[in-house]
């Protein structure tokens, strides 16, 4: 196992059943992401790049192959070690948010640690300044705009300082310019956080900034 390699997949498989019929999306894929990666995922609509992305996270099984993280192969995990690695080891961040309504943006980034049983609550407050909200600490999620929902997702993902970061399609609903921001806060996170990043993405100009693009088109990269 190569020590520089965090994550990879090999000869991953995975179907669905559509209209009574097996419909093959992922055919195989062999992938490896290297520590300190900044890479993108691109492909069309109905490619599986979300698919392969949550068999990636643990957020979806597969037919066949494996996932391996850190030289540890991820379907030898318990239901219960798979919920602890995600909470530990990964950072999520989706095209819909998903804050919880009733906590306020300082609550629902420091939900994550909450239920692994720590208090984090004064990093989820430097977390928020340092995506540029300090301002709206005690704000509901309906209280903000689209943009500082995400970066409010995002500061959410990095509570638990995870090792990997996983956003999927982080600015399909964002205007240019907001879209433009959050890439730039992934690039920082990147970079000053030193956090590995695989976004998935189908916006061609956006991906440009990535330092590494990979394109899955009918189940294969």
């Amino acid at each position: 196992m190569n020590s520089k390699i965090l994550l990879e997949a090999r000869a991953l498989c995975k179907t669905y059943e559509q209209a009574g019929e097996r419909v093959e999306v992922l055919k195989g894929i062999d992938l490896a992401l290297p520590r300190g990666d900044f890479v993108a995922l691109l492909g069309s609509s109905g490619s599986g790049k979300s698919t392969l992305l949550h068999c990636l996270g643990l957020l979806d099984t597969w037919d066949s192959g494996e996932v391996i993280f850190e030289g540890r192969p991820l379907s030898k995990l318990s239901e219960k070690e798979q919920a602890r690695f995600r909470l530990e080891k990964l950072g999520f961040v989706f095209q819909f948010h998903h804050l919880i309504p009733e906590l306020s943006a300082a609550e629902n980034v420091a939900l994550p640690a909450s239920i692994l049983g720590q208090d984090r609550s004064s990093r989820a407050r430097e977390l928020l300044d340092w995506v540029g909200l300090s301002h709206k600490l005690k704000s509901f999620p309906w209280q903000l705009s689209g943009g500082e929902q995400q970066r409010v997702a995002l500061a959410r993902a990095l509570i638990n300082d995870p090792v990997l970061l996983l956003t999927d399609e982080v600015t399909g609903n964002l205007d240019r310019a907001r879209s433009k921001e959050i890439l730039e806060l992934l690039r920082r996170i990147h970079s000053e956080l030193g956090t590995t990043i695989l976004s998935v993405t189908h916006d061609e100009e956006l991906a440009a900034t990535y330092d590494r693009r990979i394109r899955l088109s009918e189940g294969r990269l």
